[in-house]
């Protein structure tokens, strides 16, 4: 296992419905100084399609397979990890909000977002299928798990990759912008989302790192503000809002041993006494 992860977050303006377009960007940001300097490269949610997409889903929708649609970014993975978002279309010809993380030449692990929002502005429940889901999974920097957006506002989900092992959890995002901003002052919604992933990430004694994406959707800004927080709940990066950028982070592996010697609330977890009264609350319902 590497001692650092060299992890780049690219905070993007995806084109909606446009997919090829987005592919020729996703491989221009790749290029830059940031991504080649990194082990992995983060993408945000939806990172080749753009987020609104309501009736364009089933058009932009496509089969996870190496020598298909993602192909060009497989080949990239074999110089550096990467993280993107899309739109699955299953074997059923279900449609999923999906994450594939690609390393060494192949599709390495697929997320499907779990949690789907259908409240305020959002209705992802209407076009997407759930996933059903959380794995963590080893990657040569050890062992990680991702997460999309909603995911992340349910406890149970990083609380079940942390027990799985994860040590770094890779949270991609598309989250509008919320709140008054000032030149000064993050936007609400900015500062809500940094106060989740320290809380958690100090909780669960992990490496956040958050992407969130920015531009305009059919008058929906989102927010940008992409951070990483250390297992201690403090942050190692504050993006910008509202600006496309690349940012380059080290996640040090010594800081997760020092985090939980200190805090050793993974070691006195008790998942069986977790599971033993989920089962009583099931049964209740």
């Amino acid at each position: 296992m590497e001692s650092v992860l060299k992890v780049a977050l690219v905070q993007m303006a995806p084109a909606l419905g446009l997919p090829k377009k987005n592919l020729e960007t996703h491989l221009q940001w790749l290029e830059s100084p940031e991504a080649k300097d990194a082990d992995l490269v983060v993408f945000p949610e939806l990172s080749l399609t753009g987020y609104l997409l309501q009736d364009l889903v089933a058009e932009v929708g496509v089969p996870l397979r190496e020598d298909g649609y993602l192909g060009p970014l497989v080949e990239a993975s074999r110089e550096r990890d990467i993280l993107v978002g899309l739109v699955e279309e299953s074997s059923q010809f279900l449609f999923h909000n999906t994450a594939a993380y690609l390393s060494g030449g192949r599709i390495h692990h697929v997320h499907r977002k779990v949690y789907l929002p259908t409240y305020g502005m959002f209705d992802e429940g209407r076009y997407f299928a759930a996933g059903r889901e959380f794995r963590a999974f080893d990657t040569r920097f050890g062992r990680v798990g991702v997460l999309i957006c909603e995911d992340a506002w349910h406890l149970s989900s990083s609380y079940l990759l942390v027990l799985q092992g994860a040590h770094t959890l890779l949270v991609m995002s598309g989250s509008p912008g919320r709140g008054l901003a000032t030149e000064s002052v993050e936007a609400t919604s900015v500062q809500t989302w940094e106060r989740v992933g320290q809380t958690l990430s100090q909780f669960l004694t992990v490496h956040w790192a958050y992407v969130n994406r920015v531009g305009y959707e059919d008058g929906l800004a989102f927010a940008g503000g992409s951070y990483v927080s250390d297992p201690f709940g403090e942050l190692l990066l504050d993006g910008e809002e509202n600006k496309e950028a690349i940012y380059r982070v080290d996640l040090p592996l010594a800081s997760l041993r020092r985090a939980r010697t200190q805090t050793p609330l993974l070691r006195d977890e008790k998942p069986e006494l977790v599971l033993r009264q989920l089962r009583e609350v099931l049964r209740e319902r």
